[in-house]
């Protein structure tokens, strides 16, 4: 252990995590949000953070989160420490975590550690960070000041792809700094860039009669697959384009040198009963946009297709985070890949983000410059997946970036 580690207690971090593990703030419907953010009002407070739980205003709710999987309050916590420096620190990450799903080895909700491993929902997306912020905090405080004022952004609904996060603290004037960290990433890279999202999803309408005679009907499925041809002849087209960011190191050694945008049919519903010729069909998707890309052309792209049909079949769109780049040369960006290199010992690579993240709006709104690094790895955690893990040293290695950073 180095005389810098010594600062840091493991072992609180552990515990620490442990706790936040346990609160079950999946989301959708946003479980939880209060009792978390109660529980890490005091943590801050003791450490001598001056701190705010903010709670949505219904009707804001009501006219920017049109998800109707939502339920609750959506609570988010800030907490500022002026320290008189000249520049203010903005560090942010998400307490919401997904549905676990079925399969765990372990119960996702109660952390569990094995073979240097810690095991549950939100270790590295996203809770493994906060608990190594909160650590490292805590054991630089005791020694000296950090270099600069912080503040931190611990928000909600990042996982539903929702407004009522980070999105409405910028646009309430709320994310306010020099430099921004977002801990909501993986720690194969510093990330300066990310695809942007657009959800969309295909309504294709006909005629419900009995099978027996199906000629008289107007099948809503068998109407679908030329749709669901053309848009899949698009994404073929889509997908040959690439970015100039660099795709993540793991991407890289899969052949993927560069990010590039996407274009998915996820979803699929349609008929009630094998008797009954289906009157309905509904198909979803998403669009990653990279930043060479404007959003608009992109849902432009999508229109043109669904137009060719007729009025049988509709289409809507939401757009979500725009796509994102930071200067790689910026000092910021600069200033993080070096903390990376001491803590870690390696030279860390500059990347974009196959995925699309709420930093990026901020990022868009604030003019902030940020750069990404966070808690695990691409492949080995398996977020969002069964058994998400982080390896313990990860988690120390974070609380070591933490210290040098500050």
């Amino acid at each position: 252990m180095s005389a810098a580690d010594e600062m840091f207690d493991s072992g609180y971090m552990l515990d620490l995590l442990r706790d936040l593990i346990a609160f079950r703030t999946v989301a959708p419907p946003g479980s939880f949000y209060h009792e978390i953010v109660d529980y890490l009002l005091p943590v801050l407070g003791e450490m001598g953070f001056a701190t705010k739980k903010l709670v949505m205003p219904s009707d804001v709710f009501e006219s920017r989160c049109s998800d109707p999987r939502l339920s609750g309050d959506r609570v988010n916590l800030i907490a500022d420490m002026d320290l008189g420096r000249p520049e203010w620190l903005v560090i942010y990450t998400h307490l919401d975590v997904v549905p676990p799903g079925e399969g765990w080895s372990t119960d996702p909700f109660s952390l569990t550690i094995r073979n240097g491993r810690a095991y549950g929902r939100g270790v590295s997306d996203s809770k493994g960070a906060v608990a190594a912020l909160i650590a490292a905090l805590r054991g630089i405080l005791v020694e000296r000041k950090p270099k600069y004022n912080l503040r931190l952004l611990l928000t909600t609904d990042e996982e539903v792809g929702g407004y009522s996060g980070l999105c409405y603290l910028a646009d309430s004037g709320l994310v306010k700094g020099d430099k921004m960290l977002c801990m909501d990433g993986f720690s194969d890279d510093v990330v300066i860039g990310s695809n942007g999202i657009i959800t969309w999803e295909v309504m294709v309408t006909g005629r419900a009669v009995h099978s027996g005679s199906s000629f008289l009907g107007d099948n809503a499925i068998e109407k679908s697959l030329p749709v669901i041809d053309a848009i899949l002849r698009q994404k073929r087209e889509i997908e040959k384009k690439r970015s100039s960011l660099p795709a993540s190191s793991v991407l890289r050694d899969k052949g993927i040198d560069r990010l590039m945008p996407i274009l998915n049919i996820n979803v699929i519903h349609g008929g009630i009963k094998e008797n009954i010729v289906p009157d309905r069909c509904v198909f979803r998707g998403d669009r990653r946009v990279i930043p060479e890309e404007r959003m608009e052309d992109a849902m432009e792209e999508l229109e043109e297709i669904v137009q060719r049909f007729g009025p049988d079949v509709s289409l809507r769109m939401w757009p979500g985070y725009p796509p994102m780049r930071i200067d790689p040369e910026h000092p910021w960006v600069l200033e993080v890949k070096e903390a990376v290199r001491r803590a870690s010992g390696s030279e860390p690579h500059l990347s974009g983000a196959q995925g699309s993240l709420d930093q990026a709006y901020a990022t868009e709104v604030t003019k902030i410059p940020a750069a990404v690094y966070g808690v695990g790895r691409q492949l080995e955690s398996n977020a969002h997946g069964i058994d998400e893990n982080v390896s313990l040293e990860d988690l120390v290695s974070y609380m070591r970036f933490i210290g040098e950073l500050l």
